[in-house]
C-alpha cells in the first residue's frame, strides 16, 4: 500500500485547507482503517481524525473544525480543515492499517505517507 498526501500550504488563522491522500496498491477500502496524524514542531505525533467502515473519530482539539471523508471510487482520503489556528501548524500524515474501527493511536498504523506541511500564521 502506498499513500501520497497533497493539499498542504500556508494559510492565515481562520482559513481553510483540504488535504488529500491517494492510496494505491490495494483497492479494498473496507479492509482498512484510515487516519490523519500530525506532528508539530517539538511535539509528538497526534492522531487527529480516523475513519473506518463508515465510522469516524476526532481528537478533541479538532472536533467541529476538521472533517475526514473518503471517495472510494477515487481511492482518496480527505481532511477538510476549517477555522485553522496557529496550533494546527504541523506536518500532516496519512496512515492506514488492517484494523477495524476508527482510532487515533498512531502506533497502530502500518502504512504511512510522506506527509504534507500545513502552516497557519
Amino acid at each position: 500500500v502506498q499513500l501520497v498526501e497533497s493539499g498542504g500550504g500556508s494559510v492565515q488563522p481562520g482559513g481553510s485547507l483540504r488535504l488529500s491522500c491517494f492510496r494505491s496498491g490495494d483497492t479494498y477500502s473496507s479492509d482498512y482503517c484510515m487516519a490523519w496524524v500530525r506532528q508539530g514542531p517539538g511535539k509528538e505525533r497526534e492522531g487527529v481524525a480516523s475513519l473506518s467502515d463508515g465510522s469516524t473519530t476526532y481528537a478533541r482539539s479538532v472536533k467541529g473544525r476538521f472533517t475526514i471523508s473518503q471517495d472510494n471510487a477515487k481511492n482518496t482520503l480527505y481532511l477538510q480543515m476549517n477555522s485553522l489556528k496557529p496550533d494546527d501548524t504541523a506536518m500532516y500524515f496519512c496512515a492506514a492499517a488492517h484494523i477495524f474501527g476508527p482510532r487515533l493511536s498512531s502506533g497502530e498504523y502500518t502504512y504511512w505517507g510522506q506527509g504534507t506541511q500545513v502552516t497557519v500564521s
